[in-house]
This record gives structure tokens, sequence and C-alpha cells, in this order.
């Protein structure tokens, strides 16, 4: 178990887990959608708690809200710990909120123990990290680190494009320019995952963040009455679909089992039509989720999905390719080794889910950790961490930064 007497208060974190929690969608537990008012109140409510810590609250061109706290020396660059208080729909206790937090309590950390960094410091709520209104995610880093692509900016949702959204957040994206002050950043994130709680560990060190490849596969069959096409004369798109299905499913076990490091797919969207009960489907649309920590295995799996429904009334589309982000192996040490000195149980592990560090550490030195969340439980209303798993994450995340600090600024 962890040391006792750790520089951050569980009682602390906990108090504002549950009242941020408590800013929700009236309707919907948990739900603090980006770009919705309830969110922005939410913002306002961490804006004043960052003050509380002793940060200077601002929101930069991208939308993001940052708590700053100048350093010794504020020319050797920026330390950020950051992550997102957006959520998803009905699921959104700990999901990023966890890492804000956590954030704000190594703020407070420092001024309790009137520590002073050489380095300036922010503390960053990532704007939407979560999939948006617009269909799009991690707007907030990407345009940090200057990686949005132009056109998001015009996407539409209900007549409001995104860059007014980001407007209305507080930001101007015509003054996007990316950072290059940036010297490391770290992210505390539920694991969103059983393996830290089945295993009795308390911290997780990300060692990479996993590629996501998304794929549209559309088949064309041919639509006829239900009641009056013999069975032998059909050609049903959906039994097609579905027998594409069932061979991803059993391609991605294989994946899983045999090859090295972390693979998954997922078939997530599925459509028919013309989609009545007495009409023979005559197409069906799928969108595989597909991620993969080995680059050389995603490329694998898309050629074999190729070459699989090679031949066959299928087109397929590749959405978008990322590829995974490796943290930085210094500051994944440095992460290691505090949670040695306070005595907590780690390993290192992949990200299977996305998130901003993703994008930080195209442009920057980063790293990330895990803590257990009950159940592996996510984005649902279940989903569920103890502040004292939480605050030995926070402790961790104060040792390294100190550690980070010294390092840096030798």
């Amino acid at each position: 178990m962890p040391r006792g007497n750790l520089p951050v208060d569980a009682a602390r974190i906990a108090r504002d887990l549950a009242d941020l929690a408590a800013l929700t969608e009236p309707d919907r537990r948990w739900t603090r959608r980006a770009f919705t008012p309830v969110f922005l109140e939410g913002r306002r409510w961490l804006a004043e708690r960052m003050r509380d810590a002793g940060l200077d609250p601002v929101i930069d061109a991208a939308g993001n809200l940052i708590g700053r706290r100048s350093g010794r020396n504020p020319g050797r660059g920026t330390l950020i710990i950051g992550s997102h208080s957006d959520t998803v729909p009905d699921g959104g206790r700990y999901d990023g909120t966890a890492g804000v937090i956590t954030g704000l309590e190594v703020a407070r950390a420092l001024q309790d123990t009137g520590i002073t960094l050489e380095h300036d410091l922010e503390i960053v709520d990532f704007l939407a990290e979560e999939v948006s209104i617009f269909g799009v995610s991690c707007i907030g880093s990407r345009a940090m680190t200057g990686q949005i692509p132009a056109d998001w900016l015009e996407r539409e949702h209900q007549g409001r494009s995104l860059r007014q959204a980001i407007v209305e957040a507080g930001g101007d994206p015509g003054g996007l320019s990316p950072r290059n002050d940036i010297r490391a950043s770290l992210e505390l994130h539920i694991e969103q995952g059983p393996v830290l709680e089945t295993e009795g560990e308390t911290i997780g060190i990300v060692t990479s963040i996993t590629g996501i490849t998304r794929i549209a596969l559309r088949v064309t069959g041919r639509a006829d009455h239900a009641g009056t096409t013999p069975m032998r004369l059909r050609d049903d798109a959906l039994v097609t679909a579905a027998g594409i299905v069932l061979d991803i499913h059993g391609e991605a076990y294989r994946r899983a089992r045999d090859e090295a490091g972390h693979f998954t797919a997922t078939v997530g969207e599925f459509t028919i039509k013309p989609g009545a009960a007495n009409v023979v489907p005559g197409a069906a649309e799928l969108l595989i989720d597909a991620r993969a920590s080995d680059p050389g295995v995603m490329t694998h799996f898309v050629d074999w999905l190729r070459s699989k429904i090679a031949g066959r009334p299928v087109t397929m589309q590749v959405i978008s390719d990322n590829p995974p982000c490796p943290c930085d192996p210094s500051l994944c040490l440095e992460l290691e080794t505090a949670a040695r000195q306070l005595g907590a149980k780690s390993r290192r592990m992949v990200s299977g889910a996305g998130h901003d560090t993703a994008w930080i550490s195209k442009t920057a030195p980063a790293a990330m950790i895990f803590v257990p969340c009950k159940d592996g439980r996510s984005h649902c209303p279940e989903e569920s961490a103890t502040p004292e798993d939480i605050a030995v994450g926070a402790a961790v995340l104060f040792e390294t930064l100190l550690a980070i600090d010294g390092r840096l600024a030798r």
C-alpha cells in the first residue's frame, strides 16, 4: 500500500469530483457535453477552483481552459497537467474529470507546501476530448499543437459551425498557432478497463496510446418483397453483412490472442436499407473501429479485410487512420520511480482508448498514468473510482512534476 502522509488531500479530491458531477443535464446523470450550456457552467466552476488554488485561469485560442502558475524562470518553458471535463452522454463522473481535478489538486499541493517550480505550470481542461456534436474529438489538444484540420472549423451542427462554437467557449480560431514551449505533459485517467483492479495494482504506466483506424463498408444487395421472393432467389445484403461482422470478430479475437501488443476490432455502427420488416434488405452499411498498438498489425488487418471482401458486392473506405502514439520513455521512468517511492504497485500497459495526451505527444514529451475503476466500467452511469486511488495517482504526478522540473532545470 502507498505510504501515509501523501502530499495531496483525498477528501478535497472527492468533494471536487462530487461538485463537478452535480453540474449535469437535468434529465441525464453525469452528462456535460462540450459546447452546451451545462459544460460552460462546469468551466466557470473550474475557473473559480483554479483561482482558489493560486492559478490564473484563461481560455486560449483553441478554447482550452488553462490555469497558469508562473515559475521562478518562466523562459525555461511550460509543464502541463491536463485532461478534459466534457463527458459522453450518461457517463462522466470520472472519465476526464479525475484528470482535471488531479491537476488542480497538484497545484493546491504546491500552494500548501510553498513550492515554486523553475518552470511555468499549466493545469489544462482540454476542449471536447470526447466525440462532440460536430462528430470530431480531441479538438482542444489538436488545436493547441497545430494538428486540427482547417476544414473541421467549418463543420456544422444545427446551423452552428465548430468555429462559432469555439468562439462561444471563449476561444479565437483565427489566432490559432502551435505551442512550442511545452517541455513535458502529464495526464491521469481512470483505466476504463479491469486490469488494475483485477491484478490489485494502483498505478498503470501508459507506454503507448493505441492507434485507431475507422473503416466504412457498404454491402449492396437487392430489395425485394419479403413475402413473395423465394429464399433461394434472394440477394439479402444483411445476410452478407452479418457474415462479414462474424468474420471480423473472429479475426480480431485471433489477433488479440496471437499477436504481441493490443488489438481490438468492433462493428459499432450498423444500418440496413430500406429498413422495413416486409422488405429484403437491399443495402447494409458498417463502421468498423479497429485499434492496435503495433501499426504493422493494423496494416495486416486492413489487408486481410480487403482480401475478405474481394469479389463481393462490398465497397470499403478507410475513414481515418491514426497511428499509435508512444509515451515519452523518460517520463514513464520518472512516473514509475515516483510510484515505487510512494509504495504504490504499478505496471506498464497500453491504452486502448484515445486521449489528449496522444496529440500532445506528437509535439512534446508526454506521458500518462491510469488508476483503477470499479469493474473496469466506463462511459456509463456506473463508472466509479475511489478518491483514495485517485489521490495516490495525484501524489505520483506531484512527485513526478518535481522530478521533471529539477531535471529540466539542470
